[in-house]
């Protein structure tokens, strides 16, 4: 029988990218990764206006060439000319999906899958608690046995710490990461934790260096991404989750864990992230970190199984139609 194919397009953030394997892995897929970088004036265009969209490659892209997927999931503004014109070059045989609002009419993809707190609604929309992702139990049982080692001279309770940085919607600044950092420090000493804590691309040099400094005489295991990633190993193995505020994906991954997640604020936000905070508030699964550490119950989040069974689903309906087409 042959091997269903998958690609996964984006513009190549890290993030999106999860979001996409996350849903490919609950399908059981193996995909091939495409990364985009669509060059003016096609950029001014709304997504599904764009000529011949394969024109707009620029040097850094991927080159998106027949045998075309049977399966294709794209991912932020950038990936959707390209689901369109696949599905179109296919001929409708591929099976365009999207994640995130893809601010065109849903009904021109197979289907769209997005977070509550985007307002896209419609027949062939489905709406996920925060963001899809790739984390599953399975996942976290491995990486708790592979980087148990790493923290086991940390006392417990052990606390994962997950800090982004500025985006276009949240600001942090060194003064903001002392604050930060100064809290932290507080709570190990105050509680007797320790702390694992990861920081991202966006977080910055100048920002590690005072996380290192103000976390220096407290028990802390710090990873600016030198060497193995123990991002999976923190989550697995932490027993509170701390979450700076920036990044939806962060915050539904902590959330898979079932543990208490505490949210860090930052400067700035929007409305987008205020809906988001707020249904995760009130489903239990977050609460603003108060300085200390309390216990929680909810149900883990993984939406990632509940979007691919409807991708199965509806793929299921489209060969019945196809079956009944051809007997009629």
């Amino acid at each position: 029988m042959r091997e269903t194919t998958c690609w996964i397009v984006t513009e190549g953030s890290i993030g999106m990218e999860n979001q996409c394997r996350g849903l490919a892995e609950a399908l059981a897929l193996r995909p091939a990764m495409k990364r985009v970088d669509p060059r003016l004036p096609w950029l001014l265009l709304p997504a599904d206006c764009w000529p011949w969209p394969f024109l707009s490659l620029g040097r850094g892209s991927d080159r998106l060439r027949p045998p075309w997927p049977d399966i294709l999931i794209t991912c932020g503004r950038k990936g959707v000319p390209f689901a369109l014109a696949i599905k179109r070059a296919s001929g409708g045989r591929t099976f365009a999906i999207h994640i995130q609002d893809p601010l065109i009419d849903p009904a021109k993809l197979d289907l769209v899958a997005v977070p509550s707190h985007d307002r896209i609604r419609g027949p062939n929309v489905i709406v996920t608690r925060g963001a899809i992702h790739p984390v599953t139990p399975a996942k976290l049982a491995a990486a708790a046995a592979h980087f148990r080692p790493a923290f086991a001279a940390l006392p417990r309770p052990l606390v994962a710490v997950l800090i982004g940085g500025p985006n276009g919607r949240y600001r942090l600044e060194p003064a903001d990461m002392t604050a930060i950092a100064e809290r932290l420090a507080a709570l190990a000493r105050g509680t007797g934790a320790g702390l694992c804590v990861t920081t991202s691309r966006r977080t910055g040099r100048e920002n590690e260096r005072v996380l290192r400094e103000r976390l220096a005489g407290v028990p802390a295991v710090i990873w600016t991404g030198e060497g193995e990633n123990p991002y999976l190993g923190m989550l697995a193995l932490a027993d509170h989750v701390l979450v700076t505020a920036d990044s939806v994906s962060m915050v539904t991954e902590a959330c898979a864990t079932g543990k208490p997640v505490y949210i860090i604020e930052l400067a700035g936000g929007s409305r987008r992230f205020r809906l988001f905070h707020d249904e995760m508030r009130a489903a239990g699964m977050t609460r603003p970190f108060a300085g200390r550490l309390e216990s929680a119950s909810y149900e883990p989040c993984f939406e990632a199984e509940r979007v691919a069974a409807e991708v199965r689903r509806r793929l299921a309906q489209r060969e019945a139609a196809k079956v009944a087409a051809s007997g009629a």
